[in-house]
């Protein structure tokens, strides 16, 4: 199994999200330069379930996905502007000694096989999303096109991307947010963003309801 840098943030990060970084901590300027020194310029990307990771101590989730460094600008005195675009979804099967940054004895983690992937029920979540985007519109006054949102999401043809598209468009929890990346199906994937976007709707109407 390859061992990966890794880079423990405070946001789930979905596979096909841009991730744009400033680096200027010595531990991950030396992972920048260990990526680009490699002929594929990956490292791997998990939440931190509990704590910080400035000065260690930090919980750290074990699903993640890979970034891939496709821009970089050397700031000099170890500082770097990174434009990372997010891959492969990876689960973490053993942390290693944080020696000179986070690494992670990892696997790719593609989706499994499970149920039938129910497209009227993804079309289903992006209606309800609509329907949330154009009462937060009305709420505030606005006038927006609420489809436009969810507009492309199905681009890729591919349910799974389809699903990590809508989740990007929708705000919510990181929780929610690494709940449907760690699904272990799409058709698990599907139960997950409906449940989120149910809790969104709630939580939308609580506060519009006061």
């Amino acid at each position: 199994m390859p061992t990966l840098p890794m880079f423990p943030l405070e946001v789930a990060m979905l596979p096909g999200e841009e991730l744009p970084l400033r680096i200027f901590e010595p531990r991950y300027s030396a992972l920048v330069r260990a990526c680009l020194a490699a002929e594929d310029p990956v490292f791997g990307v998990v939440l931190i379930a509990a704590g910080r990771e400035v000065g260690g101590g930090d919980a750290r989730s074990d699903v993640g996905a890979l970034a891939r460094i496709t821009e970089h600008s050397d700031l000099g005195a170890g500082r770097y502007r990174l434009k990372c675009v997010m891959a492969e979804r990876i689960r973490v099967l053993e942390w290693l000694p944080d020696d000179p940054y986070p690494r992670a004895v990892m696997q790719e983690w593609p989706d499994e096989p499970g149920g039938p992937v129910d497209f009227a029920a993804i079309r289903d979540i992006e209606d309800r999303m609509v329907g949330l985007f154009e009462r937060i519109a009305t709420a505030r006054g606005a006038q927006v096109n609420a489809r436009d949102i969810v507009h492309g999401a199905d681009d890729s043809g591919d349910p799974a991307q389809w699903l990590y598209a809508l989740t990007a468009r929708l705000p919510m929890g990181q929780a929610d947010r690494y709940a449907i990346l760690a699904a272990p199906s799409v058709a698990d994937r599907v139960a997950a963003l409906s449940e989120a976007v149910d809790t969104v709707i709630a939580m939308v109407e609580f506060q519009l309801s006061e």
